[in-house]
């Protein structure tokens, strides 16, 4: 069987010796190129075209990197060889980050404290189109989602929510608030519900402490 081909993107020259050093050892798998920055990455994919070379099925990309990071250099990639595979390799999980990378047509997010079995398991997974992340990884993505659908929804608190929102912060309880407004303890947690995912936010404290901040409640 054919060894999957892969170039390595990463500023470091240890981690990518360290990283080409388990690779070449690992069955299966070939590195046929490197580079230290994101413009590298598509100069090296030119030049395996120009050249008549055949290209990489992989690149396992780094994600800060200096000239273009591995974001802009995946998109880079993408729109003149679609055909190839990326693998984001990085040590930043911010939601932000993931999401980006993942929109500029990353197939896999894993992170550097991936032991080697899984990043192998995540390479094989990529060749095959399939995407692999840790759980903390898809939580990320999926925090950035629903951030993005909130953000791109220009529709503000609902009155009721408002309302609820101050009981809250009033510290009143799904009952209390309930029967302050008249509406069934079912209706009060759906509105509760609604705030979290609004507000990015994980509990009623939060709720409350925002509320505050944001001058919705009177000192």
């Amino acid at each position: 069987m054919d060894k999957i081909k892969i170039l390595l993107a990463d500023d470091h020259d240890m981690v990518r010796m360290g990283l080409k050093t388990y690779l070449m050892l690992e069955p299966g798998f070939e590195v046929i190129g490197e580079a230290a920055n994101g413009r590298e990455v598509l100069e090296r994919m030119r030049d395996f075209a120009a050249d008549g070379v055949e290209l990489p099925d992989l690149i396992l990309m780094d994600l800060m990197m200096p000239e273009m990071n591995g974001t802009e250099a995946t998109r880079a990639v993408l729109a003149e060889f679609p055909q190839i595979r990326v693998v984001m390799l990085t040590s930043f999980l911010e939601d932000k980050l993931v999401m980006e990378a993942i929109e500029a047509g990353a197939v896999s997010y894993v992170l550097k404290t991936v032991t080697a079995e899984e990043l192998i398991y995540a390479l094989k997974g990529a060749y095959r189109g399939m995407p692999v992340m840790t759980g903390d990884v898809s939580q990320a993505l999926t925090r950035g989602i629903r951030q993005r659908t909130v953000q791109s929804d220009s529709s503000p608190l609902t009155e009721r929510e408002k309302e609820v929102l101050l009981l809250i912060a009033e510290g009143m309880g799904n009952k209390e608030i309930g029967e302050e407004l008249h509406i069934s303890i079912k209706t009060v947690k759906t509105h509760v519900s609604n705030l979290l995912m609004k507000c990015e936010l994980e509990d009623r404290t939060q709720l409350a402490i925002y509320a505050h901040r944001q001058g919705l409640v009177k000192s």
